[in-house]
């Protein structure tokens, strides 16, 4: 249409119509509001970063006001690369919406709009309530969560659920508010031709959605945009609101149910790894050195939830935390650089008794079809006439722990429902004195030898144990140092009820944690010292001579197997990616996995890689060590992943 005067004459020339349609209402109403689409993801992201930081002030006021100012700018292109493609479904729907008669348009928007918020708003909101207990977003491992959703909310005290569910709420109902107010979407006809509606929907679509897949993409260098364009700061807490949760929990999920899990970190020719790695298969042989005073001493292992050796005084700056374990540490044999391979229980507990390190993004105690086909330690202490006996006072579901136990042929596997139920317990599980109370029970009750596993959970969040006569320590990850103060007299209370036993005298106590733990000295989960846990042996049989002694030699929990064998003059030849601590001459070495990453540690240095940002949230190595180190750290990998793809 065209103006002459006052009068407004309809040109009724198809060209004519279309380029004053396409002029008129697309130009004015349909490109502003694909524009607000774009505008409106970057306002609901901000809005979540503010929530975030109100309910993590504790870490945030770490930042500082004026480097947490900077999130909302450097995470601009991550954002915009989220925005656009939450975009991409609405941007389709405001096409049909502003070209054909289409009377369901404007509420099929709406609704994929909402879903999109509400998805945005989950993932955001159990983020908030994570960070508190990981120190980092919310990744695949929620997975593992989400096959028991019941230990979800038991894992979580009542204010983390609460929390979650409020922040999720308001998170929705800004989304949806906001959306309501900027959008104005009236409904529409059409006239034109069906070929003419075709052609301004294909423009309409195809321009703007260039316009996103480039955003998507960060732009057009050569290199996609990844998560470590929204880093700015030496604070790994300020990295982490900057990065887009959206965005970060999608990559995760995609790398996540990736087929082939090995093409996430580096391999190597099988051949070249295996000479880069010199004679590391062959160099553990003809260890002499004997601390057991017999070779078949019963044994039990306590699985310490959590205990970070960062929260143990005689390791750690936190003295006094742990007295009690500090004076048994006295009594017994420490291992004073023993790294966990993993950030979860089931990681922990499969690598401590299949002596299996663990790969990024790989839980093998998930995989029967896998973890079947590892050695475990009861199966060969079976041969020489152990019985066998793991206990958790809480849910064995989680991780499939449980069944990685039955499995593997254990003769006992208790958990919760196992418990006497007129016991007190706590949201997650029974507290850790009646666990030793009940492991003392079946340990009175058990014909030697045996092989008794106990695994603790009152240092685990909610950490709801009874706080009588434990006093509440200050300051930064308080509940957690507290909750170590009381499984750390719990344990002592065990073994001085123990002492008692007629079956004391002949029994080694392994005492080792499951994976580490944010404390006051170290939150950052990026780090190698994050994994840092003790391993104490302690008991009767230990020889004399290595009581109160320290083993400074570099491994991880992976090595207990071969070396607990080997103390047992028992073949350990299946246990290939297990050394012995015991030998000088095994090499000194711990690969653990971080968060969508891994780290590798040596006597020399240490470094961590994020697999997504391509980058080291920490390195110590020096220059001309560190291609070396890489090297080796691959090779070992690449052998690992090839046999894990072979089991």
């Amino acid at each position: 249409m065209f103006f002459t005067g006052k009068k407004v004459t309809q040109i009724t020339l198809g060209r004519l119509t279309c380029f004053d349609y396409l002029c008129g209402m697309l130009l004015r109403t349909a490109v502003l509001n694909i524009l607000k689409l774009i505008f409106f993801w970057v306002v609901v992201f901000d809005i979540q970063r503010i929530i975030f930081s109100i309910h993590n002030f504790g870490k945030i006021k770490e930042v500082g006001f004026i480097e947490w100012l900077g999130v909302f700018w450097y995470s601009i292109r991550l954002d915009l690369a989220s925005a656009a493609f939450l975009s991409l479904i609405p941007l389709l729907l405001l096409t049909v919406h502003f070209t054909m008669n289409s009377k369901w348009s404007r509420k099929a928007f709406f609704w994929v709009l909402f879903a999109e918020i509400i998805i945005v708003s989950l993932i955001h909101g159990g983020e908030i309530n994570a960070y508190t207990e990981w120190n980092h977003k919310l990744t695949t491992r929620v997975f593992n969560h989400l096959f028991h959703p019941d230990e979800v909310f038991r894992t979580a005290d009542y204010s983390m659920t609460f929390w979650f569910f409020l922040y999720a709420l308001i998170e929705i109902a800004a989304g949806i508010f906001i959306a309501n107010r900027i959008f104005d979407l009236k409904e529409t006809t059409s006239t034109r031709k069906w070929y003419w509606n075709i052609a301004i929907s294909l423009g309409l679509f195809l321009i703007p959605g260039s316009i996103f897949a480039v955003l998507g993409r960060g732009g057009f260098q050569q290199i996609p945009i990844n998560i470590d364009s929204a880093y700015y700061s030496k604070n790994y807490v300020a990295n982490d609101v900057s990065v887009n949760s959206f965005y970060f929990f999608t990559k995760s999920y995609l790398l996540y149910t990736r087929s082939q899990t090995g093409v996430q970190f580096p391999l190597i020719d099988e051949s070249q790894a295996k000479k880069n790695l010199g004679d590391f298969f062959h160099s553990e042989n003809n260890n002499e050195t004997r601390i057991f005073q017999n070779d078949r001493p019963n044994i039990v292992f306590v699985i310490l939830e959590s205990w970070t050796a960062n929260a143990v005084g005689v390791l750690s700056p936190n003295k006094g935390a742990t007295p009690y374990f500090d004076k048994l540490s006295k009594e017994g044999l420490l291992f004073t650089k023993i790294y966990a391979t993993g950030g979860t229980s089931e990681v922990g507990n499969s690598s401590i008794f299949s002596g299996y390190p663990a790969l990024p993004e790989i839980f093998i105690s998930m995989q029967p079809d896998k973890h079947r086909k590892l050695p475990c330690l009861n199966q060969d202490l079976k041969k020489e006439g152990y019985s066998s006996h793991y206990m958790f006072s809480g849910d064995l579901k989680y991780g499939n722990i449980g069944g990685y136990f039955m499995d593997h042929g254990f003769d006992e596997v208790l958990d919760e429902n196992d418990f006497p139920k007129q016991l007190k317990r706590g949201k997650l599980n029974y507290f850790d004195e009646d666990l030793y109370h009940f492991l003392t029970e079946k340990i009175d009750n058990t014909k030697e030898p045996f092989m008794h596993c106990a695994f603790t959970g009152s240092t685990h969040s909610p950490y709801d144990h009874p706080r009588k006569g434990i006093k509440k320590w200050d300051g930064t990850e308080s509940d957690f140092m507290t909750s170590v103060a009381y499984a750390d007299k719990c344990l002592y209370q065990f073994l001085k009820e123990s002492k008692s036993k007629k079956w004391f005298k002949n029994t080694i106590f392994i005492f080792v944690a499951d994976h580490g733990h944010a404390s006051p000295t170290l939150q950052n989960p990026n780090l190698s010292g994050y994994f840092h846990i003790p391993l104490l042996i302690w008991g009767e049989p230990l020889r004399k001579e290595f009581r109160g002694k320290q083993i400074n030699h570099l491994g991880s929990q992976s090595d207990i197997a071969k070396t607990l064998l080997t103390q047992m003059n028992l073949s350990s030849n299946k246990y290939i990616w297990s050394k012995d601590l015991l030998n000088s001459r095994s090499p000194q070495f711990a690969l653990h996995t971080i968060n969508r990453g891994y780290g590798w540690i040596t006597p020399n240095g240490n470094f961590s890689y994020h697999m997504d940002g391509k980058n080291f949230p920490e390195l110590t190595f020096e220059d001309k060590e560190l291609k070396k180190e890489q090297l080796r750290c691959h090779s070992f990998m690449t052998l690992l992943y090839k046999e894990y793809i072979n089991l």
